[in-house]
């Protein structure tokens, strides 16, 4: 159901051992919300991994409230 919701956070087994990721990439959905926590703005995420959207970091803020 989750993924119904969250289309860009996955959980694959072969993928960091089955941890929501964001797109199937290798960045974990606790990553993302970890830069946040840390002070890291969303422009510096963006800067630091050009290959995420702001859409993404939305997505992890999302899904870290279910």
């Amino acid at each position: 159901m989750k993924s119904e919701i969250f289309p860009r956070i996955t959980v694959d087994p072969q993928v960091c051992f089955g941890k929501p990721c964001i797109r199937g990439m290798r960045i974990r959905v606790t990553d993302v919300l970890d830069m946040l926590a840390g002070g890291a703005s969303r422009a510096e995420i963006l800067a630091d991994y050009p290959y995420l959207e702001n859409a993404d970091i939305s997505a992890a803020l999302g899904f870290s409230r279910t």
